[in-house]
């Protein structure tokens, strides 16, 4: 179960002081790939770097790198069992993400990691990452409504609750492309801190970060990849202001290129699961802000090629805004194969939502084209799929642990 709070992460690290830096990332979307384009960014500069975000792809280790190279599976075990061995004698009761963040934050320790960069899991506030006190910046990338029954009813609450990671002394980037409620809650706590910030976006781009926007007009990419990178390096060139004074920052740019970041806009190939010779679009699109920006993207890039309409294969958690998620990506005369993905290793309490309630959802759409429904196995809602496209664009969408059941069956599949 989810249970916010810094007094038993605390217990957990209490013997073991942090060795290390970190940037601080929060938000509801774009904050993994900050963390992706920051441990980069880091890496290429000689700075020793670890990076931690949730949840986990394919493996409960694979959260964690170390030089842009997943953790080992050997030192993650050791490390966990010594901070679960530490759980049990103190008698803390950690939930599986503090354990998890205390493993994360002790491999850290061990790997001699100069600089953390830490992914928000959730909130921010009472989130168990925010025990950090080394901090060389914080950075808020694009909130939304999610989550609402832990951080709030309101955007302007859920805001609040993200601005909790920021602290005095410590200077902030915020993206200054969200909606004007959140840029008025982040900047009435950024002046109750008294703390340094700078709002940055990619309109803005020429005039903040002049080698980035000379970047962008040679790369082909999407509003939100934009924003992502100008929070990212503007983040960057405040902590290496810190570590490394003498570094030239504009001249790692061109690593941005070498950021790959799975299940967002990922172009992959289904075979040997099934005989489609396309590639799929795979997105972990679950939330209606993250939805609506894979929604322009099928728009702008696929729907022209395919008059026939997109084929998708959909889950959803349970609790999710079903409507505000499936309405801004799915539309008439598509075809929908709603799915659900299987047990997440190390959140017992995530469902899936059940296919058959998740297609009568689907069916509410005006004008649809086939819907069908599969319980359990993932494998015949994508072979239907990909009969039913013909060929035609087909896109996996509407949750991480469903991007993360792909990717494995294909790792299996492959081995």
């Amino acid at each position: 179960m989810i249970e916010l709070g810094l007094s038993r992460v605390s217990s957990l690290l209490q013997q073991s002081s942090l060795t290390w830096k970190a940037v601080h990332i929060a938000g509801t979307n774009g904050k993994g790939s900050i963390s992706a384009y920051l441990s980069q960014l880091l890496s290429a500069e000689g700075v020793r770097c670890g990076r931690f975000t949730s949840p986990h792809l394919i493996d409960r280790w694979d959260c964690i790198t170390i030089g842009e190279r997943v953790v080992q599976e050997s030192l993650f075990r050791q490390i966990e069992d010594q901070v679960k061995l530490r759980d049990r004698k103190l008698g803390i009761g950690a939930s599986e993400f503090e354990l998890l963040t205390a493993t994360a934050f002790e491999i850290f320790n061990h790997e001699r990691v100069e600089v953390g960069v830490v992914e928000v899991g959730m909130g921010g506030r009472l989130d168990a990452t925010n025990i950090l006190s080394d901090v060389l910046v914080s950075v808020i990338a694009k909130i939304g409504m999610d989550h609402q029954a832990f951080l709030g009813s309101t955007i302007e609450e859920i805001a609040r609750e993200k601005a909790g990671i920021l602290k005095p002394g410590v200077p902030c980037v915020v993206d200054n492309t969200n909606e004007a409620a959140v840029l008025r809650a982040l900047s009435s706590r950024i002046q109750e801190l008294g703390i340094d910030a700078i709002f940055v976006s990619p309109d803005k781009a020429e005039e903040q970060l002049p080698p980035l926007a000379q970047l962008f007009r040679k790369m082909d990419l999407e509003p939100h990849q934009k924003e992502n990178m100008c929070s990212a390096v503007t983040a960057l060139r405040l902590a290496l202001s810190k570590i490394r004074p003498e570094a030239d920052v504009y001249s790692l740019l061109p690593h941005l290129a070498d950021v790959k970041w799975p299940g967002r806009l990922e172009h992959i190939s289904l075979q040997p699961l099934i005989p489609r010779k396309e590639q799929v679009l795979i997105d972990g699109a679950h939330n209606p802000q993250s939805a609506d920006v894979l929604g322009r993207y099928v728009d702008r890039k696929l729907r022209p090629e395919s008059p026939g309409g997109v084929t998708w294969v959909i889950a959803a958690s349970s609790g999710k805004d079903l409507a505000g998620v499936f309405r801004s990506i799915i539309r008439p005369g598509d075809s929908v194969a709603t799915a659900e993905f299987g047990p997440v290793d190390g959140m017992p309490w995530v469902k899936p939502t059940n296919a058959t309630e998740l297609a009568s959802a689907i069916q509410s759409i005006p004008e649809i084209g086939q819907v069908k429904s599969f319980e359990g196995d993932l494998l015949p809602a994508l072979r239907w799929a990909s009969e039913v496209s013909e060929g035609r664009p087909l896109v996996i969408a509407g949750s991480l642990y469903l991007v993360s059941d792909v990717h494995r069956l294909l790792r299996d599949a492959l081995q």
